[in-house]
């Protein structure tokens, strides 16, 4: 397997892990910027618990996560603690309803239903993806849609040294062959 292939499906399972992470948000009145800020202070310690590393970690701006902060703060799910030692620096402590939310938004259920699935699959061979395997899983409990890339489909083949969809009966190209397809099923 290629890295490509590699990266497209861990794009895939990324994508549908941050819809049911939106969707959660929406439904708690959150932004999902402000889940990952929330979710990032439930793993920092105490040299890395800073607007700065926040920004840092995140990859946005000092400005963007410093509005996040202050609607976290409001909202009561985050406090801000001036440093004993440093005065001009902040940590960010969770407080009890930040991290009450931050499990509430977790897609946990999505992960559940999955590994419930993957534990009832045949054992894995050599020659099957893991990645492959977890996408189809998280798939399956989300009950999403593949969108998968076209070539990695159960009804991907080809006919007379042209590739073909055996569901729609068309002639794809190379390029579509490479491209994401909403009809996907996965092999």
């Amino acid at each position: 397997m290629s890295q490509t292939d590699i990266y497209e499906l861990i794009e895939c399972m990324t994508s549908l892990i941050r819809s049911e992470e939106r969707k959660r948000c929406t439904e708690l009145g959150l932004q999902p910027v402000h889940f990952q800020v929330l979710n990032y202070l439930s793993r920092a310690n105490k040299f890395s618990n800073t607007p700065a590393a926040v920004a840092n970690y995140l990859g946005m701006t000092r400005g963007t996560v410093s509005q996040s902060l202050i609607i976290l703060e409001k909202k009561g799910f985050i406090e801000k603690i001036p440093d004993i030692t440093d005065k001009r620096v902040v940590h960010l402590r969770l407080l009890t309803e930040g991290a009450e939310i931050l499990k509430q938004a977790r897609p946990s259920d999505l992960f559940n239903s999955a590994t419930d699935i993957l534990k009832t699959t045949d054992p894995m061979s050599p020659d099957v993806n893991v990645f492959q395997q977890a996408l189809t899983a998280l798939q399956k409990a989300n009950q999403s849609q593949s969108f998968g890339v076209c070539k990695t489909c159960r009804n991907f083949g080809s006919r007379d040294g042209e590739y073909f969809c055996e569901l729609t009966q068309q002639k794809l190209s190379a390029e579509d062959s490479e491209q994401i397809c909403q009809e996907h099923t996965p092999t």
